[in-house]
């Protein structure tokens, strides 16, 4: 007994040793974490484009600390308009009404009482959970005064590669529009980019649904982007879950020339029969699952070796612990991570934290080229360099908002 009490004894004193945080610093935080309640959660919805709305979520304590996250896209690719802030308010007060007045760090407790609703309530319950979620780490890190990353294990990495999805920013959506982006993209330091070039299509408006125009048309796009962005720059692929199986090997074959990262999601995630099918007949590597929520929503992914590339969404999955479970669980089956977030830089700061710490990170996406303020939403701001973005060494995510362009751009 005595040997075991000298162990634990032992064992705390490294933790506080090891730790970045003087001694007194560690017991205020304590004291804090201890006394501190969740008392008020807002939404900050703010207009970036006439589609794009960024929906923040801050939760604040009684002792003023707040905490942010991120519950954008939860709507399909309509506009998200007012009404759509209107219903994710419904669903994040009912959520928060599970945590107010307790402690910031019941992110457990947090995770189970609402996972039930999550589960059942589809990608707008998921993504509210989410958000919350994400706010709670960020909270936590800021209580204990080190990084969210630090909470979750440690980082392995100082700098995250990224890839610009260049769709939004594409205008017009013609092969020129999309070569013209792609450059642009690389001019800015990416060496890697995506694209969605098959959004106008609709399977049933065409007898011969490979010869409709959209999907000629997408197929241009993709071989002009190749052409403008030379053989060195990866290019990923979107189909948004458009084609049927035959259809997407057909277009998989005919873009093999141009030497794709990924296809992704040429049928929806869900379908899993159907992707392996998919992945069998075809040469390029697959990713998918950009909606799915939690681990067992991607274990089929994982399990059948449907794909390559997972793309857990920080926002959609269950948030910043469930989107290392994930990874866990694909790093088992042989599986790599590039995190979903075509979405504001709040995702993107709490996406780094997690990306940070996973064994089988590979890239992550940046909603890229769609307003030139982004990065200054937050302080400090959101910066690339060479395609790669820093991990933050401040508590939290490491982030605020700036009041002065959320005044200014708020729905």
């Amino acid at each position: 007994m005595s040997s075991r009490r000298r162990f634990l004894t032992s064992s705390a004193a490294a933790l506080l040793a090891s730790s970045a945080l003087p001694l007194p610093t560690l017991a205020a935080a304590a004291t804090t974490s201890r006394s501190d309640r969740l008392t008020k959660l807002e939404l900050v919805p703010l207009r970036a484009t006439e589609r794009t709305a960024w929906l923040f979520v801050r939760v604040h304590t009684e002792s003023g600390l707040t905490g942010l996250g991120e519950a954008s896209d939860a709507f399909g690719f309509a506009q998200t308009t007012k009404a759509d802030a209107t219903r994710m308010t419904g669903q994040l007060d009912a959520f928060f009404g599970l945590i107010v007045g307790r402690s910031p760090l019941d992110i457990a407790f947090y995770r189970q009482a609402g996972l039930a609703r999550a589960t059942a309530g589809g990608l707008l319950a998921a993504t509210a959970y989410s958000a919350i979620e994400q706010a709670l780490w960020d909270l936590a890190g800021k209580i204990l005064g080190q990084p969210t990353y630090q909470l979750l294990g440690g980082k392995l990495r100082d700098t995250l590669p990224v890839y610009a999805n260049i769709n939004r920013a594409t205008q017009p959506r013609t092969p020129a529009g999309f070569a013209a982006a792609a450059k642009r993209a690389v001019a800015d330091g990416f060496r890697a980019l995506k694209l969605a070039p098959f959004d106008g299509f609709k399977r049933t408006d065409f007898p011969n649904p490979a010869q409709a125009k959209p999907v000629l048309d997408g197929i241009a796009a993709i071989a002009a982007v190749r052409e403008a962005v030379g053989a060195e720059v990866q290019v990923m692929v979107d189909a948004h879950s458009l084609f049927d199986v035959p259809l997407s090997i057909e277009v998989a074959q005919r873009l093999e020339p141009y030497r794709l990262t990924w296809y992704e999601e040429p049928v929806a995630p869900e379908r899993i029969e159907e992707t392996v099918t998919i992945r069998r007949a075809i040469k390029q590597d697959m990713a998918g699952g950009e909606t799915l929520f939690q681990v067992k929503g991607f274990a089929g992914l994982c399990r059948n070796n449907a794909v390559e590339v997972i793309m857990p969404d920080v926002k959609h999955c269950g948030g910043v612990l469930e989107l290392t479970h994930i990874a866990g669980m694909a790093a088992a089956d042989g599986v790599v991570v590039a995190p979903h977030n075509p979405s504001g830089p709040v995702s993107t700061a709490a996406s780094i934290q997690v990306c940070a710490t996973i064994a089988n990170f590979r890239i992550m996406e940046l909603q890229w080229g769609e307003v030139p303020w982004r990065g200054d939403v937050l302080a400090p701001a959101e910066r690339f360099v060479n395609g790669h973005i820093a991990v933050p060494t401040k508590p939290g995510f490491g982030v605020t908002l700036n009041e002065e362009l959320v005044r200014r751009y708020t729905m």
